[in-house]
């Protein structure tokens, strides 16, 4: 268990250097009001893009092995670290230029204090190697349906007059969080052909839903990315990623959490603490990126900004 714990925060830094580097090819890239088959070749063409997709192999082989040795609903909440890690690297590089505000602080807290005690409270153990094909094929498709109806609900608000992008953004992050969620399942089950060797990989269907799924959601994320600001995407991406394939755990793999009364109490107000850290972290200056806003400059900064003004009103 301790080993899944480990290559679960490796698995985070990984996502946490791909979030990054996919942020930033996202910025320069427009997309069309429907949904864009060629983003992802006019991404291909820009090396930071790239260099987040060889992090986002480089974390998917360290939650392969993660999924190997432990349960779905204990691996995938310490995936969620990628947004603290995300907000770290954006608040050491821009300390000089950007004021970190005691509400990041705070929400860095809360999302820390509420995974701990998630993680200790639900303890999630056991769980079989494989499910059956039935049940694949309900969460397959309760997934799918769930996924369309939200990409469709996206593009269809995108349409209308007095759309925010922020809200487009936010539909298109929380169905590709739960995407990621199923992907997750279907790394658990192909992780347990690892011990088979090559032949049993390649030849286990696991393997080619997660080459097609993979891609489908890693498209949908671009669009999620490009549609709006990160602030409005990322909670989904945090938030239903680990959500969605603690679920799963529980339905397809038989994992057990602890489910007595005041562990689900406990554990609702540990979510509740992680959701409302990593909405505030979505909306630091740092996450956001709205380095221009007045109030993320530090101090002085801003008390030399609005002497300038006054001297220019004058």
């Amino acid at each position: 268990m301790q080993a899944a714990v480990l290559l679960a925060i490796a698995a985070s830094f990984c996502t946490a250097t791909a979030s990054l580097a996919q942020r930033q090819g996202a910025k320069s890239v427009q997309t069309t009001g429907g949904f864009d088959t060629r983003l992802l070749l006019r991404l291909a063409r820009q090396p930071v893009w790239l260099l987040g997709i060889v992090s986002m192999i480089g974390g998917f082989v360290f939650q392969l092995t993660a999924l190997r040795y432990g349960p779905l609903a204990l691996v995938q909440p310490i995936l969620s670290l990628e947004l603290l890690l995300v907000f770290g690297f954006l608040a050491f590089a821009g300390r000089r230029r950007t004021r970190i505000k005691p509400r990041d602080w705070l929400g860095a807290v809360a999302m820390s204090a509420g995974l701990a005690v998630f993680l200790r409270l639900a303890s999630a153990s056991g769980g079989r190697l494989h499910a059956a094909g039935s049940s694949w094929l309900l969460a397959g498709l309760v997934t799918l349906g769930v996924v369309l109806a939200a990409v469709a609900l996206a593009f269809r608000m995108g349409n209308r007059p007095g759309a925010t992008p922020s809200r487009r953004a936010a539909l298109l992050g929380s169905a590709t969080g739960i995407a990621w969620g199923f992907v997750a399942a279907v790394i658990k089950e192909l992780s347990s052909h690892l011990g088979g060797g090559l032949g049993a990989v390649f030849s286990t269907w696991s393997l080619y839903v997660l080459l097609v799924v993979g891609a489908a959601t890693m498209l949908l994320a671009s669009h999620a990315l490009a549609a709006g600001p990160l602030a409005a995407s990322q909670p989904g991406f945090t938030i239903l990623d680990p959500l969605a394939a603690s679920l799963l755990g529980i339905f397809l793999f038989g994992e057990q959490i602890q489910t007595g009364p005041w562990d689900l109490a406990g554990e609702a107000l540990a979510v509740a603490l992680v959701v409302a850290g990593a909405a505030t972290l979505s909306r630091s200056c740092f996450i956001r990126g709205e380095l221009a806003d007045p109030s993320c400059l530090p101090a002085g900064i801003q008390a030399q900004a609005a002497s300038r003004q006054r001297a220019a009103s004058r």
